[in-house]
């Protein structure tokens, strides 16, 4: 999956036009405090640095944020509205609409483009936990997240030419992994998995966070299935839902465990990948990094409801 296709747009494209842009929940939900997420361009290391720990829950307590698009990553402008427009955001599935991943981004940070001039064979994404969009003399002009996607215009020794909202620039080929836009990113084991999400152990939490700037929970078992290939939904509600049942006895490396309140019975609330051995791989909370850690013993352990799996054999890749 994560094929560059573009086929449900019109030949006019809008995209993402900063490192990360957060989608709210309305034009209100934003505060004083959040004006570095807003702007074009973006200070994503210096909003979510100047969060303390109460501005930071509020995020997700006061229902602010629904998630976030890379730079690049094209949406679907239903509404505008003074300064803001309404998307839906294909890439991400969602219950919501199923179009894609609803809800309202600031209209500077998104750019029109045509899709012809968008569509190009190969396509790279960033594979390295930040990488630098840089200008023609190797200037750093934009700090990226993981996974970002832009579409390649050339290929040199050492640096990737790439189209972007703003022009052509270049990526370090060390940097990225190119690949054929119709066919996506190759699929990959789930221990493959594992090995992407644990070059992100230590990283903070950040609520409704979809870059290697800060992941939630669903956003980093949704990236790391992005990295292997595979499409899921955003939420993990709709990824309970949506994957191959795994019954608890029949658990491999790479599954999704799922966790519900009231010992499993009530409202699902958290996610994070079966790593193996008793243990999960895991971005818990505000307050908390991503972290490798025991089921055993562990509320985890009582609020266990279910377990997918969106990864394939190498047999069903083949």
């Amino acid at each position: 999956m994560t094929k560059q296709t573009f086929d449900q747009f019109s030949e006019e494209l809008w995209v993402t036009a900063v490192q990360v842009a957060t989608v709210w929940t309305s034009p209100a939900s934003p505060r004083s405090i959040d004006e570095d997420g807003l702007t074009n361009p973006t200070d994503i290391d210096g909003w979510t640095g100047s969060l303390n720990y109460e501005s930071t829950v509020a995020l997700s307590d006061e229902n602010r944020i629904q998630t976030q698009t890379l730079y690049a990553e094209a949406v679907i402008v239903t509404e505008t509205k003074d300064d803001w427009a309404h998307v839906v955001i294909p890439t991400q599935p969602s219950v919501k609409d199923e179009r894609g991943y609803p809800g309202w981004m600031p209209l500077n940070q998104l750019e029109k483009v045509n899709k012809q001039d968008w569509r190009r064979k190969e396509s790279a994404a960033v594979t390295s936990q930040h990488a630098w969009l840089e200008a023609e003399d190797g200037q750093n002009m934009m700090k990226l997240s993981y996974m970002t996607i832009l579409p390649v215009e050339i290929e040199a020794d050492t640096r990737v030419k790439v189209n972007t909202p703003h022009g052509y620039y270049y990526l370090q080929k060390n940097d990225v992994t190119i690949f054929r836009s119709d066919q996506g990113l190759p699929k990959q084991p789930g221990t493959e998995l594992l090995k992407a999400g644990e070059s992100y152990v230590g990283l903070n939490y950040f609520w409704g966070g979809m870059s290697s700037f800060g992941y939630d929970c669903s956003g980093f078992a949704y990236a790391m299935h992005k990295a292997n290939g595979y499409q899921i939904p955003r939420d993990a509600g709709d990824q309970a839902q949506s994957g191959q049942n795994i019954p608890y006895n029949r658990l491999e490396p790479g599954d999704l465990l799922f966790f519900a309140y009231e010992e499993g019975k009530g409202k699902l609330h958290h996610v994070g990948f079966y790593y193996g051995s008793g243990k999960m791989l895991h971005s818990p909370q505000t307050g908390r990094g991503i972290e490798l850690t025991d089921l055993k013993g562990t509320t985890y352990e009582k609020e266990l409801c279910a377990a997918t799996r969106y990864w394939q054999q190498a047999e069903e890749r083949s």
